[in-house]
């Protein structure tokens, strides 16, 4: 795998982003994490799936750079499509699948955080979705997603400000499971996958 490393652990698979220097969710990382799923979903010695991101962020959104490469509104299409057929799958995925959110969670990273069962997140980290900062929407999905979990006008204030939250208040918004100091987040996570 290029953008990904799975390793096992308690029954828990667990996943790492590799896409220095913000993890960002190029159309790459999307098809191998799809492929990664399908190896995941029949492994019979895996029950729980951690995903987290190397180095200082969870994911801090889709590939900015991949967007200037579409050349059609069929090809942005496409690429929307991917991932939203990614997270959906996740949404439904018949084994747990836990976020283990650090430093930023934006764009196409909280739509893919809002893809798994469960959210654990440093309380500094921050969760948006900025896209209207650049004149886009969320490609996967996010909107609907962010609307189920904080509900539509805090969604609505989130998606027109573009401003993120902290951890912290995505506990209280109902975004995420539960927050802990930043350096901690990865090991409580682990601590509730191996459960």
């Amino acid at each position: 795998m290029q953008y990904l490393s799975c390793k096992f652990e308690n029954q828990t698979a667990l996943v790492t982003i590799q896409r220095p220097p913000a993890n960002a969710l190029a159309s790459d990382l999307i098809i191998e994490l799809d492929g990664l799923m399908d190896e995941l979903e029949n492994n019979e010695e895996v029950r729980v799936i951690l995903l987290h991101g190397e180095g200082r962020f969870f994911s801090a959104g889709a590939d900015i750079k991949e967007f200037t490469k579409v050349e059609s509104g069929e090809d942005f299409s496409k690429l929307s499509k991917r991932g939203q057929d990614l997270f959906e799958r996740m949404e439904n995925f018949p084994k747990p699948i836990v976020a283990s959110i650090h430093g930023a969670a934006l764009g196409g990273g909280l739509e893919l955080a809002m893809g798994c069962h469960i959210r654990i997140v440093g309380e500094n980290a921050k969760l948006g979705l900025p896209e209207l900062q650049l004149g886009l929407v969320p490609g996967f999905a996010g909107s609907q997603r962010l609307a189920k979990f904080v509900g539509s006008a805090k969604a609505a204030e989130m998606l027109l400000t573009s401003e993120p939250i902290s951890g912290k208040e995505a506990v209280q918004l109902g975004l995420a499971n539960r927050a802990y100091p930043d350096e901690e987040v990865l090991d409580q996570a682990k601590n509730l996958a191996f459960t």
